[in-house]
């Protein structure tokens, strides 16, 4: 599959849907975080073919321009459209929240993002006291902001930027020094004003969640994204009948916008398993 695409190539995206069951499903992130939420579905739908895209030359979008967030969401959507997927999943919080609205008016297929775990975190807390762990840019918000203030029930949420953080992960340094002082900083804080629940605000953040419990301990539940956006993506394919037909276990193609040998060996420990990671848009 040829994916290479300039950057003034224009696509009415509004007229291209997918009808083909058996098409890919589109899932991409700014880096390799969106394996998180991609595992997820692999697992819990495994006869799907899919598509994963990061764009680890652009990673993390948490410090970048909405506009450029905009820009980048629309150009990975238009060469998946333009390979025949019949729905995206945008596979990070910080493009979700920046510009998903956008695109699901500009595309004809089932558009499912990522949002932090609010209201399900919020349910959850018997001490009425929050803490997401996002990015600088899914921190400032609007959406993000009304997002809480809808779902808190009661609660206190305390939001904590965690700049830093994604760069180790797409560095593969989860386990290196530098990232345990990196987690020390952001959630002792976060213990010390009594917080019984933390949600993970980045499909980043899972692959240093047993960091993340050896410092929180057993007493603080974690929270995460995968599972509630499997679900309704799952809903989404029933109710458009696009739900793959096929027995046989779905094919997974990998693509990103800054391949390399040590990124190659990152998805391979990730994916938990060899693949071969292809060169995609820059």
């Amino acid at each position: 599959m040829n994916i290479i695409i300039s950057k003034t190539e224009k696509v009415n995206l509004k007229s291209i849907n997918s009808s083909n069951q058996n098409a890919a499903i589109g899932i991409f992130d700014s880096g390799i975080g969106g394996l998180s939420i991609a595992k997820c579905i692999s697992k819990q739908l495994p006869n799907e073919n899919l598509i994963y895209v990061a764009d680890s030359l652009h990673a993390p979008y948490g410090d970048k321009s909405v506009d450029f967030i905009i820009e980048r969401v629309n150009l990975i959507a238009q060469q998946l459209i333009n390979q025949g997927v019949k729905a995206l999943v945008i596979a990070c919080n910080t493009a979700t929240v920046n510009a998903i609205k956008q695109l699901r008016t500009r595309v004809g297929i089932p558009v499912i993002g990522v949002e932090p775990a609010i209201k399900p975190a919020a349910k959850l807390s018997k001490a009425k006291k929050v803490a997401v762990l996002v990015t600088q840019a899914t921190s400032e918000n609007k959406r993000f902001l009304s997002l809480i203030n809808e779902h808190h029930n009661g609660a206190q949420v305390i939001i904590q930027p965690c700049p830093g953080l994604v760069e180790i992960i797409e560095q593969g340094q989860q386990h290196s020094p530098a990232c345990q002082v990196l987690l020390q900083s952001y959630l002792q804080p976060l213990l010390s004003q009594g917080i019984d629940t933390l949600v993970l605000g980045c499909t980043h953040y899972p692959f240093v969640q047993q960091q993340i419990n050896a410092i929180t301990g057993n007493a603080i539940q974690v929270v995460e994204t995968a599972e509630p956006v499997t679900l309704q993506l799952s809903r989404q394919l029933a109710q458009t009948n696009i739900v793959n037909s096929s027995n046989q276990l779905g094919h997974h193609q990998f693509f990103s916008s800054e391949p390399s040998e040590n990124q190659q060996q990152l998805f391979n420990q990730l994916w938990q398993t060899e693949v071969n990671l292809k060169p995609f848009i820059r």
